[in-house]
């Protein structure tokens, strides 16, 4: 017979245990896993059409929280390689977090067609297309997203940008451009230049691949004109990791995936300081 104290403690670590597969998902999939985690997905995740004035309305792919009570809106800017199933699999993740996630094709209209990032067969082809959407023209489609955001019946009015490799500069310079947002994320993205920099009133949190020197080159100067400003930059940068470490996270001899487990908590924490 076992002691006495036995079956207390083993309660009270089986409790304290995670649940199956809680761990996986406490970050988004790798590109590799992102199908898998899609198709399993119990959240409610939709295509939508959003109007944008002079064009196609914007087609974005939108995923609900599972709660009783209203949720902030988390706007996500894809990567130069557009609105791909990782990108879908991360708002999923986002949803599971507690937030309405957004993800938007800023392609939308550039592709054969007038079509997007699904218009075209190559992953080259996708960053071809990217090169015509210029900053203003993707602050402006922000804008429409920004606003049907607003008149989503289950949000409760405040809105942030998570942004990816070419979206982490778009939501560094969107923040810049857009003073109503709660807060800004850039993942390993290029920082606005100093005279975007000045307007710049939206909290906004860094996170980098160590080893990612051309974008980190722009953190540091970025930074020092933001303190001086008393505008709040927050950042952090993870030894041995690279450029796109929250997408392929089974590189760097497994940098990249200790810097996505690292970067996610702390998006999490500071978005959930900005959205009170």
């Amino acid at each position: 017979m076992r002691s006495s104290w036995f079956f207390p403690i083993l309660l009270a670590l089986l409790s304290s245990a995670p649940a199956f597969g809680q761990n996986e998902s406490a970050i988004p999939p790798g590109e590799d896993d992102a199908v898998a985690r899609l198709n399993a997905s119990p959240r409610h995740g939709e295509w939508v059409d959003i109007p944008y004035a002079g064009s196609k309305p914007l087609r974005s792919w939108i995923v609900y929280p599972e709660r009783s009570d209203k949720a902030p809106v988390v706007i996500i800017i894809h990567e130069i390689f557009g609105l791909s199933d990782w990108i879908r699999a991360v708002a999923d993740q986002l949803a599971a977090d507690g937030y309405i996630a957004i993800a938007p094709d800023f392609i939308t209209g550039f592709g054969p067609g007038g079509g997007g990032s699904n218009s075209v067969s190559t992953r080259d082809s996708v960053v071809m297309l990217i090169r015509n959407v210029t900053a203003d023209e993707t602050y402006k489609r922000l804008d429409a997203v920004l606003a049907y955001a607003s008149k989503i019946p289950a949000a409760n009015g405040k809105t942030a940008t998570v942004g990816f490799c070419w979206g982490g500069g778009r939501s560094f310079g969107y923040a810049c451009h857009q003073p109503k947002l709660s807060a800004a994320i850039v993942y390993y993205g290029v920082s606005p230049d100093s005279s975007e920099l000045a307007w710049l009133t939206v909290p906004v949190l860094g996170l980098y691949g160590g080893d990612d020197a051309r974008v980190g080159a722009t953190v540091e100067p970025a930074f020092r004109q933001l303190r001086q400003l008393g505008v709040t930059f927050e950042h952090e940068s993870y030894a041995g990791a690279g450029h796109g470490f929250a997408r392929d996270q089974a590189g760097r001899n497994g940098a990249n995936l200790v810097a996505i487990r690292q970067a996610w908590p702390r998006m999490l924490a500071f978005l959930k300081r900005y959205f009170q």
